[in-house]
């Protein structure tokens, strides 16, 4: 578990405000630039490592190629993708963000997965397969799909 820093926020915490609030004032300055939401996702994954650039590179030219009317953009200096209200439909936390056991793709309330009274909305990726792109294809193609 991370360690409190405060009463309620620990240091991992307190920096990912920090950024939030950094990159707010970046998109701001930006509008709906779609170059620049571009780079900031490029950036993004450009600082990670391993399995989770991997994963985060294989997810940015998914939704690129799939839903390319989704604009680019950071959501907590994860790669996201954001509908034309500038709502995140989804993005994909890298597991050493917050020093987990494996990365996610999620997606927010603005995604169209609704089905029935419960339904998931973030997968655990810990492999780029066939299988996994084949899903987060569906998924992302649903989750941009008008609502019924």
């Amino acid at each position: 578990m991370a360690e409190k820093t405060s009463e309620n926020l620990s240091q991992i915490e307190r920096d990912a405000v920090k950024a939030r609030t950094k990159e707010l004032r970046e998109q701001a300055k930006a509008g709906k630039n779609r170059e620049a939401g571009a780079k900031q996702v490029q950036d993004a994954v450009a600082k990670l490592q391993g399995l989770d650039r991997q994963i985060a590179e294989a997810f940015v030219a998914l939704v690129g190629d799939v839903a390319p009317d989704l604009m680019p953009k950071t959501y907590y200096g994860f790669p996201a993708y954001a509908n034309a209200a500038g709502k995140v439909v989804v993005f994909y936390q890298p597991a050493s963000k917050f020093k987990t056991r494996y990365g996610t793709i999620s997606f927010d309330e603005s995604a169209h997965l609704d089905d029935g009274d419960a339904w998931p909305v973030s997968y655990a990726v810990v492999a780029w397969t066939p299988e996994v792109e084949k899903k987060i294809t569906q998924l992302v193609k649903t989750a941009v799909a008008a609502p019924a």
